[in-house]
């Protein structure tokens, strides 16, 4: 694989073994769902910054937070930009892109302690959903962070890929798999 693997690829090649942990010495390699369920330790983003991020893109996509996506962003924070597979590689945000998570992560939170005196994790779901709602078409004002376009944007395509972006994904949405290229085994 050459090193602009492709995103498809790349979950080809794994089975859709994202989430790497090192027990006693050997590889296991978990999906993003089963790494947030063994709440393995993170690798860059804190704990703070997970669940905001999970917050949101639970808000774009419900189920994505359960699905792990969280975890997913931080595992690929964790790799060379070559070998990332979050779509801000894909939407040319400058990387390394660990500043622009962890920058959205921490501009959700502001902007909701400026409107509402809370954090995005503490807001009730109908807030969360009125902020996010208000970062496209256009920025709000009181954002401080990276643009909310791209954030929106990325955030939304990461749950998706998390979500849906496997066999049992396309499974679970009724629509047939039909990829030019089967994967070598279920991922």
């Amino acid at each position: 694989m050459s090193n602009r693997s492709s995103r498809r690829q790349f979950l080809k090649d794994s089975g859709w073994g994202i989430a790497v942990a090192s027990i006693l010495g050997p590889e296991i390699f978990l999906s993003p769902a089963e790494a947030r369920e063994k709440k393995l330790p993170l690798k860059v983003l804190s704990e703070r910054e997970l669940q905001t991020l999970e917050a949101a893109a639970d808000i774009l996509l419900p189920g994505a937070a359960a699905a792990g996506v969280g975890y997913f962003i931080d595992e690929q924070l964790s790799r060379s930009p070559n070998d990332n597979l979050l779509i801000a590689r894909y939407l040319q945000v400058p990387p390394p892109y660990t500043g622009f998570y962890k920058g959205a992560a921490q501009a959700f939170d502001g902007f909701t302690q400026a409107r509402h005196g809370k954090t995005f994790t503490q807001a009730d779901t109908e807030t969360r959903q009125q902020l996010v709602a208000s970062l496209f078409p256009q920025q709000p004002e009181g954002w401080r962070g990276p643009p909310s376009q791209p954030v929106y944007l990325c955030l939304r395509s990461d749950a998706v890929d998390v979500v849906y972006g496997t066999m049992e994904g396309f499974s679970n949405l009724d629509i047939p798999y039909l990829a030019h290229i089967e994967p070598g085994e279920k991922w």
